[in-house]
């Protein structure tokens, strides 16, 4: 059964796949195979929809190549993008399903690796999934709303050092004025859900909201157990549309573009890209086949089978995106550099 923000999505890409212009046809051979190679281990989510997505891209393209799936976990998503960067043929063959951090990696941490790739120079083909972190309490907390939380203080429970329950509390202390005390460690969200509904800890800020952390929360929001308080990414999850985004709440240009900067891999979710030096032509090909999965009935009914979550970004638009961050001035990504570690 597809969701509201499933069916939302089908709308949306058919009415523009429909209003599209023709495109000329090309004089380039269709491919016969395509390589994604995936920057994480197998079994996970990244992994996920790498392999559902190659079951249905191949219908959408001239030829209907073989796309076979293959995984390059290394360096916390590096080794992918540097591959990509320096040996992959550079004609739309070999495809890569990155992190959603690798990107902003060498921007806000440029000293922790070796990065041989430049994120403006890849070729973005698409996202599935962009994410919305979500910001909810327990009904016992001694705070109970944003503005209480200016001058109560309040426990929430974070994951692993960088990680978005971790972080992004830091963020909304600093561009909000909150007073959260992050109590770091739980091994994931679902820990640390547990932690807030037992009482152990008063909040959780997530990094996404997932099929399964939204199942999660929503009885125990229904039974007013636990309240939303605020999404955080660069568009809402519409199923909580009457909760405000983080970006409904800041006016100032340079603190906009910090929150711009901090969510831009929550916008990424799981980016699919090309070498550079592709061919525009081949670009324009690969991107439209995505698209057309993306509005393929029957991979959104699968995705729906499987319980992913589909909520897509064109590859212009994350292109646009890496571009815009990466242009931002210096006193910007040093902010953002301070509040990420």
């Amino acid at each position: 059964m597809l969701t509201l923000r499933n069916r939302l999505q089908l709308l949306s890409l058919a009415a523009c796949l429909a209003a599209a212009p023709a495109v000329a046809q090309t004089a380039m051979e269709p491919l016969k195979s395509i390589e994604i190679n995936v920057a994480n281990a197998p079994g996970g989510g990244y992994d996920q929809y790498a392999r559902v997505i190659a079951r249905y891209m191949p219908r959408h393209l001239p030829g209907a190549p073989t796309i076979m799936v293959k995984n390059m976990p290394g360096a916390g998503g590096a080794r992918a993008a540097n591959f990509m960067a320096t040996l992959a043929p550079r004609d739309g063959s070999v495809l890569a399903l990155l992190t959603r951090e690798i990107a902003l990696a060498p921007l806000l941490a440029p000293n922790q690796a070796s990065y041989q790739f430049k994120a403006q120079e890849l070729n973005w083909i698409g996202s599935p999934l962009q994410d919305v972190g979500l910001f909810v309490i327990n009904t016992s907390a001694p705070a109970q709303s944003l503005d209480a939380l200016k001058t109560t203080q309040i426990t929430v429970a974070g994951t692993g050092p960088g990680s978005g329950p971790t972080t992004f509390p830091h963020v909304l202390n600093d561009v909000l004025g909150l007073k959260l005390k992050v109590v770091a460690g739980y091994p994931g969200s679902q820990e640390a859900l547990l932690a807030v509904e037992k009482g152990e800890s008063d909040g959780h800020v997530s990094g996404g909201s997932s099929a399964a952390f939204r199942n999660r929360i929503n009885p125990l929001i229904a039974d007013k157990k636990m309240r939303m308080l605020l999404q955080l990414g660069m568009t809402k999850d519409m199923e909580y549309s009457d909760v405000p985004l983080i970006f409904d709440l800041v006016s100032d240009p340079e603190t906009r573009k910090l929150l711009e900067v901090i969510f831009a891999p929550q916008y990424l979710g799981r980016p699919i890209v090309a070498p550079p030096g592709v061919p525009a032509a081949r670009v324009a090909e690969l991107r439209r086949a995505f698209d057309a999965v993306l509005a393929d009935p029957e991979f959104l009914a699968e995705a729906a089978r499987q319980r992913m979550d589909i909520n897509h970004v064109s590859g212009a638009d994350l292109a646009r995106m890496i571009d815009k961050v990466h242009g931002y001035p210096v006193n910007v990504i040093k902010r953002a550099t301070a509040l990420a570690q």
